[in-house]
């Protein structure tokens, strides 16, 4: 009775922890305007992702060996970024270009380092559609979801070491325990790693309209992402970006509000400056 009434204790203790330190920070975004509850700072994020990039790098072969290919994809990054809202964020952005030529995908690291993968962008055929790509990825670090989902993983490393600490006197029992709330605490993530793609879309079409980008950029690049799939599978960008359901329809929605009378002429697709550039110097 008294070994079930410690572990009791102990597991309220770590469960107050985690659940005190999640609910009690709370800070402002500057750009969503959004209450968000993070508990690294802008400084902390920005150190995290740079540490982080190499070993990003490393799993996807590097980056590509080719410094004006990757001038030219930090270039139409920083043109988003800087010439829309995202500026106002606290971000050093950086925007990289792996020498990965079969995972079809894009990243963004906490703090702002970017990259997509050679693979992803030998199927566009557009610099708006690049800026779609790079554009969505700042939306993900502009929203803080990785400070955001960092926040939740304290939580549920709290809650299951509660868990863990009060199911049971027998180690096997209590990691059974701790192995159901993990499983829960993995299909929230998958909830809200949808609704971040949804807001993350919103930004990044946002991001290069400012930008004075075609918004059919992204249209088409959600066309050419669904059409890669390969032996029924989703290529790896909608398997690490958990795909909402309707994207394409909503990107439309999004075009027809923001442009009830078309979209403006000046607006640029830029496909003579992504295939002059982009063509001679990857390789097939």
């Amino acid at each position: 009775m008294r070994n079930l009434v410690v572990r009791l204790l102990i597991g309220l203790i770590f469960a107050a922890f985690g659940l005190f330190n999640y609910f009690g920070n709370v800070a402002e975004n500057p750009v969503t305007g959004e209450r968000q509850r993070v508990q690294l700072s802008p400084k902390q994020e920005v150190v995290l992702g740079m540490r982080s990039r190499q070993q990003l790098a490393a799993q996807h072969g590097g980056l590509y060996p080719d410094e004006s290919l990757q001038r030219y994809i930090d270039q139409v990054g920083q043109r988003v970024v800087d010439r829309s809202s995202a500026s106002r964020s606290p971000y050093p952005f950086e925007f990289h270009l792996l020498r990965d030529t079969r995972a079809i995908n894009a990243f963004a690291l906490p703090g702002g380092q970017v990259f997509i993968t050679a693979a992803l962008l030998a199927r566009l055929s557009s610099e708006a559609q690049l800026a779609g790509v790079l554009g969505h990825e700042a939306g993900h670090v502009v929203a803080r979801h990785g400070a955001e989902h960092l926040a939740k993983q304290q939580l549920s490393v709290a809650l299951i070491n509660a868990v863990g600490a009060t199911a049971s006197d027998t180690p096997e029992r209590g990691r059974q325990a701790a192995a159901v709330a993990q499983a829960v605490n993995q299909i929230i993530s998958l909830r809200y790693g949808r609704e971040d793609e949804l807001e993350s879309d919103r930004l990044g079409f946002q991001f290069m309209t400012e930008a004075n980008y075609d918004p059919q950029g992204i249209v088409e690049l959600m066309k050419i992402l669904h059409a890669s799939r390969s032996g029924g599978q989703p290529p790896e960008f909608l398997s690490t970006h958990p795909d909402p359901g309707n994207r394409n329809a909503q990107l439309q929605n999004l075009i027809a509000q923001a442009y009830p009378n078309g979209i403006p002429p000046q607006l640029e697709a830029g496909e003579q400056r992504f295939v002059q550039v982009v063509r001679p110097r990857l390789a097939p």
